[in-house]
């Protein structure tokens, strides 16, 4: 049932009826579950973000009633747990960049698009991989999740300005990393030193 209020106005009245909140879990769940796909695969995103849901629902007394949109929170509860898994996106990342298999890859019909997806994706899976967990965390919210720099930083907590920053650096990085054939350079390293 989708009532026409907006994000804040759902959750201040589920605070009197909790069945109400059911409405914030129908308009983002699906959404959210894509974006922990990306970031943790098909296995685990349910459970994650179904976690997302009940975090969401047990935190919903401390949601800022001010903010009438609740993606950017949602997000930022979905970024928190992936950032738990971050070791699985990271080994997922690199396993795509060697294979060149994408596992959550779509049948979407545009041959076209599928096929610069293919020839691109290793080394952006690749190059992803090798970034710094918070520019990475912060260019998948912008690449992923849609969000905007203002989201991106109410979803992590941080200044709009740190958002930026890393989006600067994270998109610098990648273009370092990435050859002009779309592969990963040789000799390139992660910023931990290792390849």
């Amino acid at each position: 049932m989708q009532s026409g209020l907006s994000d804040a106005a759902v959750i201040v009245a589920s605070l009197e009826d909790g069945a109400g909140f059911g409405e914030i879990f129908d308009r983002y769940f699906v959404e959210i579950d894509r974006y922990l796909a990306r970031r943790v695969g098909w296995v685990l995103a349910d459970e994650i973000a179904a976690e997302v849901f009940v975090i969401a629902f047990r935190s919903r007394g401390r949601y800022d009633a001010a903010v009438s949109d609740a993606r950017p929170w949602l997000y930022g509860i979905a970024a928190n747990l992936a950032r738990r898994h971050w070791r699985t996106e990271r080994r997922r990342l690199r396993a795509y960049a060697r294979t060149g298999i994408d596992p959550l890859c779509e049948d979407t019909g545009d041959i076209d698009r599928r096929v610069d997806a293919l020839a691109a994706g290793p080394a952006l899976a690749a190059a992803l991989a090798a970034l710094r967990p918070g520019e990475r965390e912060a260019l998948l919210l912008f690449a992923w999740g849609d969000l905007s720099y203002e989201e991106i930083a109410v979803a992590l907590g941080v200044p709009v300005g740190t958002v930026r920053s890393r989006l600067s650096r994270a998109r610098g990085r990648v273009r370092e990393l990435l050859a002009p054939t779309g592969q990963l350079s040789v000799g390139q390293t992660t910023p931990g030193g290792t390849q």
